[in-house]
């Protein structure tokens, strides 16, 4: 019996050392498991901060390009989309870190910082005086100070509602309003919706006989012109309105637009506007349709170190314009702007949409110093 149990016991001895034996062996089986997916989890994460990294790398890059590369076919179209960067930039640096992947994590940092640069101007407090802010707020413009709302529009080829618009001067008590792509029988509407009950005097012109640009005051434009430009893509015209003893000339801008078999084209009609630069004895207000944005290089050549961006020093953000008639699709890009000269300044800058056009208008408070 004694014998029987010592060979029970040495008989178990065993089994309990080959346990012992596979849960050793069965351990490193576990870790190595967990390691490979660990590994694929991140391989996944570093995949992915790529895919965001790429192509916001060639759009930061894209936006200091020279204006002739950016003329080159959909390198326009890449860069207005400078703005939206930033998102996945920053995406791009939370996976680079989670998937331990440093260099996409630097080139992330890089990006967010460089991005984050291009935008801080429109954040930045207006410098716009109290006074102006106060003025434009009465129930009734006043003609005779120095400030005024002013407003842009791109009419669509004359598809924008003309009631909607007059509505939104009378409401926005606009003094200089700027119109694109107008043609004659919305220049009519216009007219029998009572646009000269709040802006009398106006100037239209076209080059081409259908679709053209105009101004609209609410005090006499003196020495108006079709083209104050010269510009190669569409008569802008121009007149020069009283602001106390100061004159500022308005000019309706509306250059090419960026798209195939026109790059080219697009680049001069913004390089015409920055000859505008060199006429040294007037002060303008450039208001319109610009077909770029301050992203473009051919853009901030225009506003060289003379004129700003009315949406970039309101500090209320980028003023997005484009488009606005596909439905469930916000305004993308700001396209429209106003320019303003030296002793100008501006703020108040809102966007609002109009019936019937892709874009949306664009308003600002100017004060003249």
């Amino acid at each position: 019996m004694a014998g029987t149990r010592r060979r029970g016991a040495s008989a178990k001895a065993p089994k309990s050392g080959k346990t012992s034996k596979s849960a050793k062996a069965r351990k490193p089986k576990k870790a190595k498991g967990k390691g490979k997916h660990i590994g694929f989890v991140r391989g996944l994460l570093a995949v992915l901060a790529w895919l965001l990294l790429v192509p916001t790398l060639v759009g930061a890059i894209a936006r200091e390009l020279p204006e002739e590369l950016q003329a080159l076919p959909y390198v326009p179209t890449l860069v207005a989309a400078a703005p939206w960067l930033l998102l996945p930039a920053v995406l791009a640096l939370v996976l680079a870190l989670a998937g331990r992947r440093w260099v996409a994590a630097v080139l992330s940092v890089l990006c967010v910082g460089l991005l984050g640069f291009y935008q801080a101007p429109y954040f930045k407090a207006s410098r716009l005086p109290q006074a102006a802010v106060t003025a434009v707020d009465q129930a009734h413009a006043d003609l005779d100070d120095n400030y005024a709302r002013v407003m842009t529009l791109n009419v669509y080829k004359g598809r924008a509602d003309p009631q909607a618009i007059v509505e939104l001067v009378r409401d926005k008590r606009v003094e200089v309003l700027a119109l694109q792509e107008t043609t004659r029988p919305f220049v009519r509407a216009l007219d029998a919706a009572g646009i000269g009950e709040y802006l009398p005097y106006s100037q239209v012109s076209s080059s081409d006989g259908t679709y053209g640009n105009g101004l609209w005051s609410a005090t006499p434009l003196d020495s108006p012109a079709d083209d104050d430009v010269d510009s190669s893509a569409s008569f802008m015209p121009g007149g020069t309105v009283g602001f106390g003893r100061s004159e500022v000339r308005f000019v309706s801008v509306h250059t090419t637009s960026p798209k195939p078999g026109y790059w080219r084209q697009w680049n001069e009609s913004l390089d015409e506007l920055a000859l505008m630069r060199s006429h040294a004895n007037t002060r303008y207000v450039f208001m319109g349709d610009f077909n770029a944005t301050t992203d473009h290089t051919a853009f901030r050549n225009i506003l060289g170190s003379r004129f700003r961006d009315a949406a970039s020093v309101s500090g209320h953000g980028p003023a997005f314009t484009w488009p606005g008639d596909i439905p469930g699709v916000p305004h993308l890009v700001g396209i429209d702007h106003v320019l303003v000269d030296q002793g100008i300044d501006a703020g108040q800058v809102s966007v609002e949409p109009v019936r019937g056009s892709d874009h949306a208008a664009l308003l600002a408070t100017i004060a003249v110093r």
